[in-house]
């Protein structure tokens, strides 16, 4: 996970959340799907919170901790004992989500250039073939016009 560098936090917060969530899930015998109805968002959201790949708001964290009925802290697996260091995690969480947001936008960026590259590209070649095919269709089919003359004797 090299490229997830930004999403590392204290004692590698992401990694024990994901875990965490995981475990807890999977001990209330609830789907990602069942999660993600109760906390209103989609499978894949649950997906990439286990996988580490993204982080949920404080909100949903604060949903998340009251459905598997353990405290933020445990959610995340950490001991935070002062209000100051709660929210100095909700502040990571919050970078983190604006991060990934960034990096997702860039990478939309560069979809969307590469794809905007193969369109004018094709669009080239396909006007080349058709001038090319309509110059080589004048060329190969000259106009010759033949005059009959009449000999007298």
């Amino acid at each position: 996970m090299g490229g997830y560098g930004l999403l590392y936090w204290q004692k590698g917060g992401v990694v024990m959340f994901a875990e965490n969530l995981r475990t807890l899930r999977k001990a209330k015998g609830l789907s990602q799907e069942e999660l993600a109805i109760r906390l209103n968002v989609v499978r894949q959201t649950v997906s990439k919170w286990e996988k580490g790949l993204s982080v949920p708001d404080a909100g949903l964290l604060i949903q998340l901790a009251e459905v598997f009925e353990v405290s933020v802290s445990e959610l995340l697996g950490a001991r935070i004992e002062k209000e100051a260091e709660v929210n100095a995690v909700a502040e990571q969480l919050s970078r983190i989500n604006e991060q990934l947001a960034i990096r997702n936008r860039r990478w939309r960026r560069v979809w969307k250039t590469v794809a905007i590259v193969l369109i004018v590209f094709v669009v080239i070649v396909i006007l080349s073939v058709v001038m090319g095919v309509t110059t080589y269709q004048f060329k190969a089919e000259p106009v010759v016009e033949v005059q009959e003359i009449e000999m007298v004797q």
